[in-house]
């Protein structure tokens, strides 16, 4: 896939005020998979690349208009996902433990509640 075309809907005020809204609507794993993009590409030692397939990944959730509508019910954030963990896979290796630390963090902000078990998961993916 493509993300060449959704890095211009990224910028890191939109994807604060989107992260809020998705957080209830996708729950833990995608909003932490969000954060370690995020970080990942805030980091100097992420190369060009990497953080190009960090904007069209991020680009691509905060696109109004995508391939599945986010307003369909249950299957709405489904190519959301797919393209956040796609995009993860991708650059794996430029997510270090602050890089970790620093989503896990962020992750409490938003979801007090959220499941450490789901962290974990991602985590040990990488």
């Amino acid at each position: 896939m493509n993300l060449q075309p959704y890095r211009r809907f990224f910028t890191p005020n939109r994807f604060w005020s989107r992260l809020g809204t998705l957080a209830r609507a996708t729950g833990t794993k995608s909003i932490y998979t969000a954060l370690l993009l995020y970080y990942a590409y805030e980091r100097q030692e992420t190369p060009k690349w990497a953080k190009r397939v960090v904007l069209g990944s991020l680009g691509y959730l905060l696109m109004p208009l995508d391939a599945i509508p986010d307003l369909t019910p249950i299957l709405g954030y489904t190519d959301d996902i797919s393209v956040l963990a796609a995009g993860l896979a991708t650059v794996a290796a430029y997510v270090n433990d602050d890089v970790r630390q620093r989503a896990k963090d962020k992750l409490g902000q938003w979801l007090p509640q959220s499941r450490p078990e789901d962290v974990q998961e991602i985590d040990d993916r990488l």
